[in-house]
């Protein structure tokens, strides 16, 4: 007998929705200090077409750092291997804008989910492309079937009135000849990728590209190798929710990718993509209510990749 999602994803829903809801927002970005702290959505969709939602699974938000998952597939299909010459696949350990450890590994970030690391991956898809965030949106377009995905101006404006610390690691790693192009141009793609919006149906549907091994898109496509989109998942397992990714692979056992703006991408290979979102930040950075749902979730199903 297959697992009731739809009870035991509501029955998981209603129990979050109706405990507490700790921790803050990401208010260091302005713009997203005004949305709705309180707002809690879940999409699940499953390799086999069904979907799941529950919530405001309907409502933008800024993505942020799941964005990092798409440019790095889209260097990846591109360059292949190429890609690791510039950046490494090792957990950091510090956090995600740190500037230390790229002193002592000249210029190379750890992985491609730390700021300097996407910033990286920014600057190989500039000189790739001649109008970068045209060619991410398109790429998100076609996974998700919606001409309508986009960044918001307000939100880019923002982060880069607020992003000293990138604008920092951009020109550090620019001093050890691992930024090609001009800082200026990278950190405004940067800045652009970071504030695409979508809804966790969006979401979910985006990212059955690393969860279905038969993925296509509509012109009989595949976004990436199979061999590629394990490593993606891979690094996603060890990497993807900054310096608590030990903690999400303990208490969850998925791959996936969180960002600041309260989402959270997590894939079960061969099954499902699930997106979670909820305003509040725990400590690390990581959704309060999105962590825990997803604790739940593989609790209750006894499913994890392990």
């Amino acid at each position: 007998m297959g697992i009731d999602y739809t009870n035991i994803l509501e029955s998981i829903y209603n129990d979050i929705l109706n405990g507490e809801n700790k921790g803050r927002i990401a208010d260091y970005i302005p713009e997203l200090s005004t949305i709705n702290k309180e707002q809690f959505a879940v999409c699940l969709q499953g390799v086999d077409g069904k979907q799941y939602g529950f919530g405001q699974y309907q409502t933008k938000f800024s993505i942020q750092s799941i964005s990092k998952v798409f440019i790095l597939s889209m260097a990846y299909s591109i360059l292949g291997k190429e890609v690791w010459k510039r950046v490494g696949v090792e957990p950091s350990g510090t956090s995600f804008n740190s500037l230390v450890q790229l002193e002592t590994d000249n210029g190379i970030p750890r992985n491609p989910f730390m700021n300097s690391g996407a910033l990286v991956i920014s600057d190989i898809l500039l000189s790739q492309y001649n109008d970068p965030i045209s060619e991410v949106l398109d790429f998100i377009r076609t996974l998700t079937a919606n001409p309508n995905i986009n960044y918001s101006e307000k939100v880019a404006e923002s982060e880069k009135h607020s992003g000293h610390r990138n604008i920092a690691l951009c020109h550090f790693i620019k001093s050890f000849d691992n930024i090609i192009n001009d800082p200026n141009e990278v950190l405004d793609f940067y800045f652009k990728l970071c504030a695409i919006e979508m809804t966790c149906e969006e979401l979910s549907k985006a990212f059955l590209y690393l969860a279905d091994d038969n993925f296509r898109t509509k012109n009989d496509k595949r976004i990436l190798t199979m061999s590629q989109a394990k490593r993606i998942n891979a690094i996603m397992q060890t990497c993807g929710f900054y310096d608590e990714s030990g903690e999400f692979s303990y208490k969850v056992g998925l791959p996936g990718k969180s960002g600041v703006g309260g989402g959270i991408i997590a894939i079960h290979p061969e099954k499902y993509a699930i997106a979670v979102w909820s305003p509040k930040l725990n400590a690390k950075g990581n959704s309060y209510r999105g962590m825990k749902f997803l604790e739940k979730l593989t609790t209750e199903t006894n499913s994890s990749i392990f």
